[in-house]
C-alpha cells in the first residue's frame, strides 16, 4: 500500500485515535495540576525535585510516566499501524519494534517543534514560567520516546493477566455459589 492510503489507514484507525486521546488526557493531568494549583511542583510526581544537570529536570518521574503513554507511547502505536498497513503484513519482532521506534520518534519530534514554537511565545502561566517546556529537556523527550516503544506490549500484558485474573475469581465465585447444599 502506498505511503498516503497507508497514512488515511492510520487516521481511520480507533485504535491510533484512542492511544492519542488517552495519551493527550494522561500528558494534560499534570498540566492541570499546576494551571489549578499555581505552583510547578506536584509533589508526587517531582522526582528527584531538581535538576541533575542541563539536561535531566527535576520532575523527571513526571516525564517518564507521562512521555511513556504521550507523544513516545502513541507515536509508537501510530508507527506500528502506519507500518502494518504500509507493509500489508503485521510486524513481529524487530519490525514491530522498529516500526514503533520509528513512530515515537516521529511524534516525539512533531511534539518537539510545537513546544518549542510555543516556548518561543513566552506565554506565562499562572505559576510565573512559561506555560512551554524548555528546549534543554527535548534530549531526554527523545531518550523516553525511544523506551515507550514497550508501553503498549506491557499494557497489552497487563490487559490479559487482569483479563485471566477476573475470569478465575468470577469461576470461583460461581464455583462457591453452585455447589449444592447439605441440609442437616
Amino acid at each position: 500500500m502506498g505511503l498516503r492510503a497507508a497514512a488515511v489507514c492510520m487516521l481511520s484507525s480507533k485504535r491510533f485515535w484512542l492511544w492519542e486521546i488517552a495519551g493527550i488526557l494522561i500528558y494534560g493531568i499534570p498540566v492541570a495540576i499546576r494551571f489549578a494549583t499555581s505552583s510547578v511542583v506536584i509533589p508526587i510526581l517531582n522526582f528527584p525535585g531538581h535538576w541533575i544537570g542541563p539536561f535531566i529536570p527535576g520532575n523527571l518521574l513526571e516525564k517518564v510516566i507521562v512521555n511513556s503513554f504521550f507523544p513516545g507511547g502513541a507515536g509508537a502505536v501510530a508507527g506500528e499501524i502506519f507500518m502494518n498497513t504500509h507493509r500489508g503484513t503485521i510486524a513481529k519482532g524487530k519490525w514491530l519494534y522498529g516500526s514503533r521506534l520509528l513512530g515515537a520518534f516521529a511524534q516525539t519530534a512533531a511534539w518537539s517543534a510545537f513546544q518549542f514554537f510555543g516556548y518561543t511565545l513566552f506565554i506565562m502561566g499562572p505559576y510565573g514560567s512559561n506555560i512551554f517546556e524548555h528546549p534543554v529537556v527535548f534530549p531526554i523527550n527523545f531518550v523516553l520516546g525511544g523506551f515507550s516503544i514497550f508501553t503498549p506490549t506491557i499494557l497489552g500484558i497487563l490487559k490479559v493477566q487482569l483479563s485471566t485474573g477476573s475470569q478465575r475469581l468470577k469461576l470461583a465465585i460461581e464455583g462457591k455459589h453452585s455447589e449444592p447444599r447439605l441440609a442437616l
